[in-house]
């Protein structure tokens, strides 16, 4: 199956190739990291499991200078993912958008987690609003960041617009305007500024307590790669799984946001996951006996296997040599100075990417 992108950049193109291969064999480990922290989520459990990441998650950003998600941060977290890129990551991009009634930098509650008005938002569909105009120019921005990326050879599992069928982001809880809008960005993304290396994630909440039916929203197949979805508390509900495979039609899926890693026994009866992404804090949170019983289990790649898996043999494999995208960049200038990394002491106090009413 090909990436939904017309003429998609190779390293893309090989990456889903990589993503069906895995499938019903392993499951890639995967971290989130804020902006601030640069690296250090990933270097956090790494250190705690001896055990690297075999996804590093990043996101554009959205919140004032010096704050976790600020947007201060976006020269930073290109080069974080290009350095990640360059050690053989797979690299995923989450973008929370801010509302095109605002200007950023916007607060998570209150910019993020925020009403939109349903006709406002059939406003925005318009191409001659100025509403229409304000998001353009809002996507604009993002693609730029990727732009950056695509320059320095990074495929990206591009992740916009989440949890869309729950009713807590300005852009969820509405079905039909939320397909039109994913395929609008699309078009933007694709046709008006030509990005090729994206792989569409498409990514609702796990459907429980106010988080609706997932297949309402879904945009169709033809600008989505990969589903994912996002779980929390534990609640891997085998139907989550079920209906996610099904209504991915071949696609590769995975788990977008988790909190309490998937163990063995949900590897057992839900093969179909090709990585999961733990969020910073709640992973520590979730996983009080520790996160082995996940990260060890042979099923599960961290980056070194990631790496023999595509390279077997090579020099790529041990991390003795580069890998293509990281000309350019000197390991171990990842981590931003001089913000905090979680790393050292106690857990940094972070804002949940989920709401408070979300269900657990």
């Amino acid at each position: 199956m090909k990436p939904v992108t017309p003429t998609p950049l190779p390293a893309a193109a090989e990456l889903l190739s990589l993503l069906h291969g895995i499938r019903g064999r392993f499951v890639l480990s995967g971290q989130h990291n804020q902006p601030m922290h640069g690296s250090a989520w990933t270097e956090r459990i790494t250190a705690l499991t001896g055990s690297e990441p075999a996804v590093w998650g990043g996101e554009i950003g959205f919140s004032a200078a010096g704050t976790l998600d600020g947007v201060d941060r976006r020269p930073a977290t290109i080069a974080e993912a290009v350095r990640a890129h360059g050690r053989g990551a797979v690299i995923v991009i989450t973008w929370h958008a801010v509302c095109p009634l605002d200007d950023e930098p916007v607060t998570f509650d209150g910019g993020i987690l925020r009403s939109f008005d349903p006709a406002d938002f059939d406003v925005l569909f318009d191409p001659t609003s100025t509403l229409h105009g304000r998001w353009a120019a809002q996507v604009d921005v993002a693609a730029g960041f990727l732009r950056e990326l695509q320059d320095a050879g990074v495929p990206v599992i591009w992740r916009p617009y989440h949890e869309m069928n729950g009713p807590w982001f300005w852009w969820g809880g509405q079905p039909a305007r939320s397909r039109a809008l994913w395929r609008l960005l699309f078009s933007r993304l694709v046709d008006h500024h030509g990005l090729v290396n994206l792989l569409w994630l498409w990514n609702p909440n796990a459907p429980y307590g106010s988080a609706g039916p997932i297949e309402d929203h879904y945009p169709g197949h033809n600008v989505v790669d990969l589903l994912g979805v996002d779980v929390y508390g534990s609640r891997y509900d085998q139907r989550f799984h079920d209906q996610l495979l099904a209504l991915a039609g071949g696609r590769p899926i995975a788990l977008g946001e988790v909190g309490g890693l998937p163990g063995p026994r949900v590897l057992d009866a839900q093969p179909g996951w090709c990585w999961y992404m733990a969020w910073p804090e709640q992973v520590i949170a979730e996983n009080p006996e520790g996160l082995a019983g996940t990260t060890t289990d042979p099923r599960v790649l961290d980056l070194p296997g990631l790496r023999s898996l595509r390279w077997p043999g090579s020099a790529e494999a041990s991390g003795a040599a580069p890998c293509p995208g990281s000309a350019g960049l000197t390991a171990g200038t990842g981590r931003p100075q001089p913000y905090p990394s979680p790393i050292a002491g106690p857990p940094v106090s972070v804002v949940r990417d989920t709401p408070a009413e979300e269900p657990s």
